[in-house]
């Protein structure tokens, strides 16, 4: 499985949405998930957290995350990233 540059994909899902509290990660309203997006690699997904996370600085409640897909569908990969 490789992106159109012949690198091979390292799938990341970039995600977020308003906690509950700040000592767990309970979400407020499933519903209301903002899912981001999917991204062949890692630097890809930063850049889109950090951009979401920048929007959302005023609300303490309101977290994003990297999920590193690839890993969970290939959990014997040893990738780096």
């Amino acid at each position: 499985m490789t992106d159109t540059s012949g690198k091979k994909q390292l799938l990341h899902l970039v995600f977020g949405g308003e906690l509950e509290n700040l000592e767990e990660v309970q979400f407020r309203n499933l519903n209301e998930l903002d899912i981001v997006g999917m991204y062949p690699d890692y630097a890809s997904a930063l850049t889109a957290w950090k951009s979401k996370a920048q929007q959302t600085v005023d609300n303490a409640h309101m977290r994003y995350f990297i999920v590193h897909l690839h890993r969970l569908l290939d959990p014997q990969e040893k990738a780096a990233s």
